[in-house]
């Protein structure tokens, strides 16, 4: 270990979680939590403000989740080392988060014994996995065999996801146009290719999706 403890930045919606995981963190001599955020798109601030070496970023969070945080992060941030930490044991979201730029996934019900090994093997440029993560890493390796190479691969493009996302918390067209400085008909066909891509009809199995995929929180 370095003298100069890590430099985490931590983000959840939920205070409570964030106040727990902090005390796990600062418990220990060689990690320390700088900054806190509420939402994804806070994270990044964060992150551009204080230059963390580590980010925690929960999954589930309003605005930007913590796989599109992660993204941003990655292109923005590249120093910054990133684990997500999450209640759901899903092999989806374990794929996306490697995919987004994640070093690691953390599962929230055990925390307190995963989480501190985890920032430390991120820290030392090791890939943290979770037990059942090595388990649908093998799978998914055999299913690709078996489809003869052709694997399940992100569909959405991250402005289609950012527009599924917000579609899914109730925003309309105009009001979608408004946050992302683009019209409201270039809205309209983002929509309309997402619907078409994932085989959906309306807002309603939009909002399903966006909830099982965890871009939004039930």
């Amino acid at each position: 270990m370095t003298d100069s403890p890590t430099r985490i930045l931590l983000a959840d919606d939920h205070a409570l979680v964030r106040r727990g995981v902090r005390l796990i963190l600062d418990a220990e001599p060689d990690l320390t939590v700088v900054a806190e955020a509420d939402d994804g798109a806070e994270a990044v601030a964060q992150a551009r403000e204080h230059g963390p070496d580590l980010a925690v970023l929960d999954i589930a969070m309003p605005r930007l989740t913590g796989l599109q945080a992660a993204r941003e992060l990655s292109r923005t941030c590249p120093e910054t080392r990133i684990l997500i930490l999450t209640m759901y044991d899903n092999e989806q979201y374990f794929f996306e988060a490697l995919g987004a730029g994640a070093s690691g996934y953390v599962l929230k019900s055990v925390a307190d014994r995963d989480l501190v090994e985890a920032c430390r093997a991120t820290m030392r440029g090791e890939p943290f996995l979770y037990p059942g993560a090595v388990d649908a890493l093998i799978r998914d390796h055999l299913d690709r065999v078996r489809e003869g190479g052709t694997g399940s691969s992100r569909t959405l493009t991250d402005r289609e996801e950012e527009i599924l996302k917000l579609v899914a918390e109730g925003h309309t067209s105009q009001q979608i146009a408004d946050l992302l400085v683009i019209s409201p008909k270039t809205v309209e066909r983002h929509r309309a290719n997402v619907l078409q891509k994932l085989g959906l009809k309306d807002r309603l199995e939009l909002t399903r999706y966006a909830i099982r995929v965890g871009l939004i929180e039930p």
